[in-house]
C-alpha cells in the first residue's frame, strides 16, 4: 500500500503560502491540503477559490481541497475552475449527496465524501460505490492543532471495509490530529492518505517534518537473517 502525504496549509503562514508549500513538496509531500471553512458550517473562516486558484499556480502537487462548508454542491465549479484536483464533501452538510458527488466527477476530479467523528459509518453506505475516496475526520472540524480523537482508527477500519463491500479500492484518508506518533497505527488500520497541519507546518522545519511523517508511517521491515546451519 502506498501512503500519501498531505500537509494542511490550514497552520502554514498564510503571509508565505508559497514558500510554505514548496518546503513540504521538498520533503516529498504528494498533495496539499486546503481547508475551506465559511463561519457557519464550522466556526471558522479561511479561504475560498482565489487562493486555490493562487496556490494552484504555485503547487507542483494536486490540491486535495476539502469543503467544510454548508451547500456545498453551490461552489462546485468554483473550485473546479480554481484548480482543484480533488474536491471532498462533509455528508453531513450535502443535502443531495450523490448529486454533488457525480457532479464532482463530471468536473474531471476525484470526488471524496467526509464524516465528522460523530457521524456514525453507515452514513456512507449508499454513496460507497461512487467514492474516489473516503475522509474520516479525526478531530472535529474547524480548527488545527487538536488532539486526535480515541477511537477514530477504529473508524478508519470500519470504513475501509465498508468500501471494499462495495467492490471500491478507493483510499481512505485521516484529517485531525495526525503526527509521527500515530501515522503508523493509522496506515496499519487502513488509512492511505494522511493529513497533517500542525505536525508539519507547526515544526521549525516543514521539509524535515514531511520526511518524518513518512517514514513514520511507513511499516517497517525486519531483514531476513540467514537460517542458522
Amino acid at each position: 500500500m502506498t501512503v500519501r502525504i498531505s500537509p494542511s496549509v490550514l497552520a502554514a503562514d498564510f503571509s508565505a503560502l508559497g514558500v510554505s508549500v514548496a518546503a513540504v513538496e521538498a520533503g516529498g509531500a504528494d498533495l496539499i491540503h486546503v481547508d475551506v471553512m465559511d463561519g457557519h458550517f464550522v466556526p471558522n473562516l479561511t479561504i475560498g477559490p482565489p487562493v486555490v486558484k493562487a496556490l494552484h499556480r504555485t503547487a507542483h502537487v494536486p490540491l486535495d481541497v476539502h469543503l467544510m462548508i454548508t451547500d456545498p454542491e453551490r461552489y462546485i465549479d468554483a473550485f473546479a475552475d480554481a484548480g482543484a484536483a480533488m474536491i471532498s464533501v462533509h455528508v453531513e452538510a450535502a443535502t443531495h449527496l450523490h448529486r454533488t458527488i457525480t457532479h464532482i466527477k463530471e468536473r474531471g476530479i476525484q470526488a471524496g465524501a467526509v464524516i465528522n467523528p460523530s457521524t456514525p459509518v453507515s452514513a456512507l453506505e449508499e454513496i460507497a460505490p461512487e467514492l474516489d475516496f473516503a475522509l474520516v475526520m479525526s478531530v472535529n472540524p474547524g480548527f488545527g492543532g487538536q488532539h486526535f480523537i480515541t477511537g477514530s482508527d477504529t473508524k478508519i477500519t470500519r470504513v475501509r471495509r465498508l468500501l471494499d463491500a462495495a467492490g471500491n479500492p478507493a483510499p481512505v484518508e485521516v484529517d485531525g490530529g495526525v503526527d509521527c506518533g500515530n501515522a503508523a497505527r493509522l496506515v496499519a488500520a487502513g488509512a492511505e492518505i494522511l493529513v497533517a497541519g500542525a505536525a508539519i507546518f507547526g515544526t521549525p522545519d516543514p521539509t524535515e517534518a514531511t520526511r518524518a511523517l513518512r517514514a513514520a508511517a511507513s511499516p517497517r521491515v525486519d531483514p531476513v537473517l540467514p537460517a542458522a546451519r
